[in-house]
C-alpha cells in the first residue's frame, strides 16, 4: 500500500470527505424520509381503513395492518351515495374553475409585467393586498350579492371567484413572466403585432409550466372546497364530492369503512393529476421564483 495512504493527512482528509458526505446528504435524507413518513401515515391509515371490516375498525387498539382485505367496500361506498352524480358535479366544478383562473390571471399578469401603463404598480399592489383578506369577511357581502341575482343553487357562485382573479395566481404568473425576455414582445411588435397576438402566439406558450401550476392548484381548490357548496347548493342533486361524503355520517352512526373507502376514490384524481404535471409544476414553481 502507498506511503500517502497511510499518512496522517490522507487519513484526515478521507475523514473530512466522509464526514462532508453525511452531513450533506446522508443526514439530510434521513430527515427528509422522516418527515415523508409522518405525511404519507394519514393516506397510508385512510387506505388501510378502507379495506377492514367495521369489527377490525373498532378494536382497541386498531391494526396498522388488516386482517382481511374487503375490497367489496369500494363497490358498496358508490353504492351507499351517489357517488357518480357527485363526482361529476366536482369534476365540473374543477374544469370550470381551472379554465377561469388560468385565463383571467394569465391575462392580468401579463398586463402587469409586460406592459408599461399608468398606475400599474398601485394596481398590483392592490391585487396583492386582497390575498390578506380572509374569506369569512366577504361571505356574506357575496351572500347577499348572489341571493339577490337569483344565483343561489346554481354553479355561478362556485366558479365566478375563478374569473375574476386571483391575487396569489396572479402573482405566481406575474413573476414567472418576469423570467421570460423582453426581446420576444419586442420582436412582435417590430412585426406589426397587436398587444393581444404577441400574448397569445408569442407568450403564452411559454407560460406552461405556470399555467400547469395554477391550473392544479384551481383545481385542487375548487374539488376539496367544502364551505362554498355548504352555502351556496341548497339540494341534492349539485352537490359535489366534499359534501356528499358527509352523507356517510348518519344521526348515530358513522359508516366508517365505507367513508375511508369514498375517501380514497375522492383523493385518487388529485393524485393522478399531481403525477400528470408534476414535471410543469416544479418548473413553473422554481422558475417563478426567478425575477428578472
Amino acid at each position: 500500500m502507498p506511503d500517502r495512504i497511510k499518512s496522517p493527512l490522507y487519513k484526515s482528509l478521507e475523514y473530512q470527505h466522509t464526514m462532508r458526505i453525511i452531513s450533506t446528504k446522508i443526514i439530510p435524507r434521513i430527515f427528509l424520509l422522516m418527515f415523508s413518513l409522518i405525511y404519507i401515515l394519514p393516506y397510508y391509515w385512510m387506505i388501510v381503513s378502507s379495506i377492514k371490516s367495521n369489527e377490525e375498525l373498532r378494536l382497541v387498539p386498531p391494526t396498522l395492518f388488516p386482517r382481511s382485505f374487503i375490497f367489496e367496500n369500494y363497490l358498496l361506498a358508490v353504492r351507499y351515495i351517489p357517488f357518480l352524480l357527485f363526482f361529476k358535479n366536482s369534476l365540473v366544478l374543477a374544469m370550470f374553475s381551472m379554465i377561469g383562473a388560468t385565463i383571467t390571471n394569465s391575462l392580468v399578469a401579463y398586463s402587469l409585467s409586460k406592459i408599461e401603463w399608468p398606475g400599474r404598480e398601485v394596481l398590483f399592489s392592490i391585487i396583492i393586498a386582497t390575498i390578506f383578506i380572509p374569506f369569512p369577511v366577504v361571505l356574506v357581502g357575496l351572500f347577499d350579492i348572489f341571493a339577490k341575482l337569483r344565483l343561489i343553487n346554481t354553479y355561478v357562485p362556485l366558479i365566478f371567484p375563478y374569473f375574476v382573479g386571483s391575487g396569489v395566481y396572479t402573482f405566481m404568473m406575474r413573476q414567472y413572466l418576469f423570467s421570460i425576455p423582453n426581446e420576444i414582445s419586442d420582436s412582435g411588435y417590430i412585426d406589426g403585432a397587436n398587444e393581444f397576438n404577441i400574448f397569445l402566439k408569442l407568450i403564452l406558450p411559454l407560460m406552461k409550466p405556470v399555467i400547469a401550476v395554477v391550473a392544479i392548484f384551481a383545481a385542487l381548490a375548487s374539488w376539496n372546497d367544502f364551505l362554498g357548496p355548504l352555502i351556496y347548493l341548497n339540494k341534492r342533486d349539485l352537490y359535489p364530492l366534499s359534501i356528499g361524503l358527509q352523507f356517510f355520517r348518519s344521526e348515530y352512526t358513522v359508516e366508517y369503512s365505507l367513508l375511508m373507502a369514498a375517501s380514497t376514490l375522492v383523493t385518487l384524481p388529485v393524485v393522478v393529476i399531481f403525477l400528470c404535471f408534476q414535471r410543469f409544476f416544479v418548473e413553473g414553481i422554481t422558475m417563478g421564483s426567478i425575477k428578472g
